[in-house]
């Protein structure tokens, strides 16, 4: 079955919350653990049947935001998702107060248990209101970015279309690609900060209720992070200031260089050489057709599954009218596949995305057959196994960049590391935005401004006054969407620049210990799951000194003035 034809249909809520209540009733019984693990899988089932639906609505809706019947399907999901969660607390409260659950533990492992007692913490029924106004004011933030059409020379574009703009080798014309980007963002500045406003009050009050201080501890925890907390992360994020900044400075500086602009300034950061950015050399089509013979080569597991995607249509690649921008992954339970969406504008990053989605995608294929929460990782170990696959595809790279895979692999391994100061400094920004919930937007512009200039000090904005004022985050969906999530790519990478180091060194090694980690899914906590894996933990004074050592000695090996 094609993915156009896996049939959607609206969920009986009213026979749900029946089952769930009659189900709740029979696990207050006296069972044996053989009884009351099938009655487990029982719930499992029903939660797999809504999440098919829940997600095939939120893919489809991301694909044509002007779809009516989608867009109606999504605010049914908005309104109704948030009254489902005191049924699956309800559920999880009683596995936890269970007779058997040691014998449960045992089966099922511990994990499931320690994250619903931090789930039993997140929820109540009292916050649905916030979950149900949040949820709208998501969409509200998605449609009003996918709706951008910016006239630029003799076109008219969306936001994901004017990135090629600027990585134009012409720099005016990426000065002014800047511009008209800002300027759209600009006239929708009210907006913008109504919409984001109304978020931090509704997640603080969130908090409040739920008795926390504030939003920041109440966000870890319903990301499910059982093994660290913030003081781990500013750790974390005082590394990054001390071991990359410095570098990624110089980086900056050696790239002025090489594009021949002594003082460049944030619309020439984009252009990596005068000679242009490397870029795939073919459509999607034919980017997939590369992937597919790769990953055929790479593994016999990594082949099943790019094929599994390609006879059912699971990829959808191409940037078009009405499409939301970005990229993600998703899942469809009751048919065991993985989703790949995507916005292809020609650049480098079509190949980033596809290799960076296809590693999430082949995580949750291999991991289908667990239990549902055990299918993913938390977010920060689920990039694990995207940003890591970015890297692995380096041997089969040159098929789809030909004469500019150095060019590319240069400013992949740059790119990977520049990332990590912007990455905790999104973090950051948030930690004081939900810390002082109170601050007006034009406060919180500034503070962006502040931390920006902290980990970016080489970012000027020369007259864009609209950017220099505080509003880059702007375009950052997951500050919106899911707060806390962003610090989680940077963490990732750091385990990822390892698996580059070690295929550098083995490719099969790697790669073998790569599978058997997308095979564990979600069943051990990021800090574990790194200990099966024998990489370094972030979070470790020096980590990230070691990790950096490495990449700089390759980087520092090349004559980045002749690619």
């Amino acid at each position: 079955m094609k993915f156009s034809e896996y049939p959607y249909e609206r969920p009986n809520l009213d026979q749900y919350k029946e089952t769930v209540t009659a189900l709740l009733e029979e696990l207050k019984q006296d069972l044996t653990v053989d009884e009351e693990r099938k009655l487990v899988q029982k719930f499992f089932d029903l939660e797999d049947q809504i999440s098919t639906m829940a997600s095939l609505v939120s893919t489809r809706h991301s694909i044509d935001t002007r779809d009516e019947f989608y867009e109606t399907e999504q605010k049914f999901f908005n309104e109704n998702v948030p009254h489902l969660q005191q049924y699956e607390q309800a559920f999880m409260k009683q596995l936890l107060e269970s007779k058997n659950r040691a014998a449960l533990e045992q089966e099922l492992g511990s994990l499931l248990f320690d994250q619903a007692e931090l789930a039993q913490k997140t929820f109540s029924p009292e916050i649905i209101p916030e979950l149900q106004k949040l949820n709208n004011l998501s969409m509200e933030y998605q449609k009003l970015l996918s709706s951008a059409r910016i006239k630029f020379k003799d076109g008219e574009y969306n936001l994901s279309q004017m990135r090629p703009f600027t990585q134009d080798l012409d720099r005016e014309t990426r000065h002014e690609a800047q511009l008209v980007v800002s300027a759209w963002f600009e006239a929708n500045e009210a907006e913008i900060d109504r919409i984001y406003d109304e978020m931090v009050k509704e997640r603080h009050q969130m908090a409040v209720k739920l008795g926390y201080d504030n939003f920041v501890q109440l966000g870890y925890d319903r990301l499910g992070r059982t093994d660290y907390g913030p003081a781990e992360v500013k750790t974390y994020r005082d590394q990054i200031f001390r071991d990359v900044v410095p570098v990624v400075t110089e980086l900056t500086a050696r790239k002025g260089k090489r594009i021949g602009i002594e003082d460049p300034k944030s619309y020439d950061l984009p252009l990596q050489f005068t000679t242009g950015n490397p870029t795939p050399k073919g459509n999607s089509k034919w980017q997939l057709a590369i992937a597919k013979n790769m990953y055929e080569e790479m593994s016999p597991e990594t082949g099943e599954f790019i094929n599994f995607m390609i006879d059912r249509d699971l990829l959808e690649l191409d940037a078009k009218e009405g499409k939301s921008g970005g990229g993600y992954c998703t899942y469809f339970p009751t048919f065991e596949s993985p989703f790949i969406f995507a916005n292809f504008n020609g650049t480098s990053g079509d190949v980033d995305v596809l290799t960076h989605e296809a590693g999430h995608a082949f995580q949750v294929y291999s991991s289908r057959h667990n239990i549902p929460s055990y299918r993913w990782p938390t977010l920060e170990a689920a990039e694990i196994h995207s940003m890591s696959m970015e890297f692995l595809a380096w041997p089969w790279i040159h098929g789809f960049f030909e004469d500019d895979t150095a060019k590319y692999k240069f400013s992949h391994l740059a790119g990977a590391l520049s990332f990590l100061p912007y990455g905790v400094a999104v973090d950051e920004f948030q930690h004081g935005i939900y810390e002082n919930p109170d601050m007006t937007p034009d406060e919180r512009k500034a503070w962006w401004r502040e931390v920006e200039k902290k980990y970016l000090p080489f970012k000027d904005y020369d007259d864009d006054a609209f950017l220099d004022k505080g509003t880059f985050w702007y375009r950052q969906g997951h500050i919106f969407g899911v707060p806390f999530y962003y610090i989680d790519y940077t963490l990732a990478q750091v385990c990822a620049f390892q698996y580059w180091v070690k295929s550098q060194e083995d490719h099969a090694k790697a790669l073998e210990s790569y599978i058997n980690l997308c095979k564990l899914g979600g069943s051990k906590s990021f800090v574990v799951l790194l200990e099966a894996a024998e990489l370094k933990n972030p979070f470790e004074q020096g980590t990230v000194k070691t990790i950096v050592k490495p990449i700089r000695a390759y980087l520092d090996n090349i004559d980045d003035t002749k690619l």
